[in-house]
C-alpha cells in the first residue's frame, strides 16, 4: 500500500467534490462570469491607464512622485 501525500489527497478531495456537484456547477459559473465582468469589463471602462497618458516615456516615476508630493503637501 503506497502512502498518499498531502497534495494527492487534496487533489482527490476537490476532484470528488466537484464531480458530485449539481447546483454547485451553476453557482461556480455565476461566480466566474461575475469575476470576468469585474476584472475585464470594469477595468476597461472605469480604470484607464492614467499615468501613460499624462507622463512622458521613461518619466513615469517622476510623474508619480510629483503628483504624490502635490497631493500630500498642499
Amino acid at each position: 500500500m503506497a502512502k498518499e501525500g498531502f497534495w494527492h489527497k487534496a487533489f482527490h478531495l476537490y476532484y470528488d467534490g466537484f464531480r458530485q456537484m449539481t447546483l454547485g456547477r451553476t453557482l461556480w459559473l455565476v461566480i466566474g462570469i461575475k469575476l470576468i465582468i469585474i476584472f475585464v469589463v470594469l477595468k476597461i471602462f472605469f480604470f484607464p491607464d492614467f499615468i501613460s497618458h499624462h507622463a512622458n516615456e521613461g518619466e513615469e516615476a517622476d510623474f508619480v512622485a510629483t503628483e504624490l508630493s502635490h497631493r500630500v503637501i498642499p
